[in-house]
């Protein structure tokens, strides 16, 4: 039995009865087959409305609350909730001596005081919630300790003020576990609920490749919750009006102030067109692989032809492809070879090179 189920039943019932006392009121007076016609007549009718419409003022509103406030955040709930009660705390204080003004502005301004306290509180509160939540962090953060600024020092301090939303590319890709177990990602990876559900709809998919990409997500998701070094957080938080998944994360990331983290090239450009901040592990990887220079010395195992028929490829240590000139004759030797040009591509860097003899 639904909750809208018991509410109509009841709302029925109740202007039913209104309708026939009304009935019975505006009747009253004439002969009993009017009282009888009007009270039946206008209690159906009231019946009836309250049967179709006590669904609009009782669980409608109740499900568009709980809407939008599945769409705040939990730090813009929380820097509400206290700027409504710091307000409300300045306006009872002020409403004593406001009321011994002259009626009737000692009956008024206490009740405006009120409603404008309340909702500069929560305005105030909200706009300058990252500046509050640093000044806390700092000031009973681990240790208690801070620079001379009063900004937290310790990784803990800068951790718990730093939020970074999760792609279900960077999830499936893999990667993102074993940056964040080096301590390079401190803080909360932010998961919200329609990524965790397309991660679950890939690893149920009837293609073999995509339900194995889908459960390696999967257990990346679960290693990650293992990493001490940050916190792995699911929120239910959700945007109302958008399919894509793409696309709530851009407008979450908006409303949360917080970056994406993801090797999507399509999100990492659509994104930065709104000014949301990525983290893209593949500029990542390509940032940190070896630099070389034209000139130097490296030795290389060469494993395979390359494209041209006199082209050998090896690779670095990092996953850097190196092309050989005149390579293909030394296929499953390690030589010494000479860089002569590097080339960096979208795809990443490229490195060609030949034997030094």
């Amino acid at each position: 039995m639904s909750i809208d189920f018991v509410f109509r039943m009841v709302g029925m019932v109740i202007f039913m009865l209104l309708g026939g006392y009304w009935g019975f009121w505006f009747a009253k007076g004439n002969a009993v087959e009017q009282l009888v016609t009007y009270t039946l007549g206008i209690g159906t009718v009231g019946a009836l409305f309250g049967l179709i419409a006590t669904p609009y003022f009782t669980t409608a509103p109740m499900r568009m609350l709980r809407r939008l406030l599945v769409r705040v955040s939990a730090e813009n709930l929380l820097a509400g909730l206290t700027g409504l009660v710091a307000g409300l705390i300045v306006a009872a204080l002020l409403s004593f001596p406001l009321a011994q003004l002259p009626e009737p502005i000692g009956n008024i301004l206490p009740f405006v005081a009120v409603l404008l306290f309340g909702y500069f509180g929560v305005a105030l509160f909200v706009m300058r919630q990252t500046d509050l939540l640093n000044v806390l962090s700092g000031t009973f953060g681990q240790g208690g300790g801070g620079s001379a600024n009063g900004s937290p020092t310790g990784a803990a301090g800068w951790a718990s003020a730093r939020t970074i939303l999760l792609d279900t590319s960077v999830v499936i890709d893999g990667r993102v576990s074993d940056v964040a177990k080096t301590g390079f990602l401190p803080g909360t990876m932010l998961i919200p609920r329609f990524v965790l559900n397309e991660l679950q709809y890939i690893a149920d998919s009837a293609d073999a490749l995509r339900r194995q990409r889908g459960r390696r997500g999967m257990e990346v998701l679960a290693d990650l919750q293992k990493v001490s070094a940050v916190t792995v957080r699911i929120s239910d938080i959700d945007v109302e009006g958008v399919r894509e998944v793409d696309d709530k994360l851009v407008i979450l990331a908006r409303q949360l102030k917080c970056p994406i983290l993801t090797n999507d090239y399509n999100l990492n450009r659509v994104a930065e067109l709104q000014g949301v901040t990525i983290l893209n592990i593949n500029e990542l990887a390509n940032a940190v692989k070896s630099v070389v220079l034209p000139g130097e010395v490296m030795e290389i195992a060469v494993i395979q032809e390359g494209k041209e028929s006199s082209q050998g490829v090896g690779y670095m240590d990092d996953g850097t492809m190196v092309v050989v000139e005149n390579g293909n004759r030394l296929i499953g030797q390690t030589r010494a070879v000479m860089v002569t040009k590097v080339l960096q591509t979208a795809a990443g860097r490229m490195i060609f090179a030949r034997p030094e003899d």
